[in-house]
């Protein structure tokens, strides 16, 4: 198990492939840890050296009292490259991941080569959305709102599956206090002004049939990159990590070689 101490908490990380292959570092979406990635991991670590990492008040990374920012996500996300001498690495953000990676791509320029925001937004939801939210799993814990979480997350065909209870049990373990303080960074993040800073190649992949980013809100994204392209990935939802890992990890792996730029 690895793990480092930075911004006064210690977050467990995991770091694969080949020593001398370029870095991606891979952020999780909220109510989920690293472990959402392993699909796409195990296409890409031999080509790749690979970092993921539990978000601050995820998996077994500390969950201090929220609310977080965007900004202290991003910091967390710059320190663990410090810690691990990382000058620079691609990066590849799901979700609020997606937000995290927007934020370090737009203030820390030159830490991100490339980057792959998948089933994001510049901005996501109304706030008090979030602020719903983050009372409820206060309340009962992140268990009261997973089966509703479950629907916006996967396809109908993959909730009909038995694999929808791992993640159930994923998100119902996560703590609610690092769920909520992610829920408030969500709800005070408006990255519309660093979209359109970010000079870095980039690209955006939603599942076709995701509800809680919508391909629409991804677009929209895109064309506020200066240097940004758009894929729609069929048969996901909003995790297509878990639904398409082979397909999500051919896109990465396009998009890194510079097959996707023309």
């Amino acid at each position: 198990m690895q793990y480092t101490r930075i911004n006064g908490i210690t977050v467990h990380y995991a770091l694969d492939g080949p020593a001398d292959a370029p870095v991606v570092l891979f952020a999780n979406s909220i109510g989920t840890d690293l472990r959402i990635w392993d699909g796409v991991v195990a296409e890409l670590v031999s080509e790749y050296r690979l970092l993921r990492y539990d978000m601050r008040g995820h998996g077994l990374t500390d969950a201090p009292p929220g609310p977080y920012s965007m900004a202290q996500l991003a910091d967390d996300a710059a320190a663990l490259l410090d810690a691990l001498d990382i000058r620079q690495a691609h990066v590849c953000g799901l979700s609020i991941g997606g937000m995290v990676a927007q934020q370090l791509a737009a203030t820390r320029p030159e830490r991100v080569a490339r980057a792959i925001f998948c089933d994001t937004a510049m901005r996501i939801g109304p706030p008090d959305m979030w602020n719903q939210r983050a009372k409820a799993v206060r309340d009962g814990g992140t268990a009261a709102i997973a089966d509703g979480v479950m629907q916006r997350w996967f396809t109908q065909a993959y909730l009909a599956g038995d694999g929808v209870s791992i993640y159930r049990n994923m998100l119902s373990r996560v703590a609610a206090e690092g769920y909520a303080g992610c829920c408030e960074a969500i709800r005070d993040a408006d990255l519309t002004a660093a979209a359109a800073s970010i000079q870095a190649p980039a690209l955006v992949v939603v599942g076709e049939e995701d509800v809680a980013t919508p391909p629409a809100d991804g677009q929209a994204l895109a064309d506020a990159l200066p240097n940004g392209r758009f894929r729609l990935l069929p048969g996901a939802a909003h995790i297509p990590c878990v639904e398409q890992p082979a397909a999500l990890a051919q896109l990465i792996r396009d998009f890194l070689s510079g097959g996707l730029d023309g």
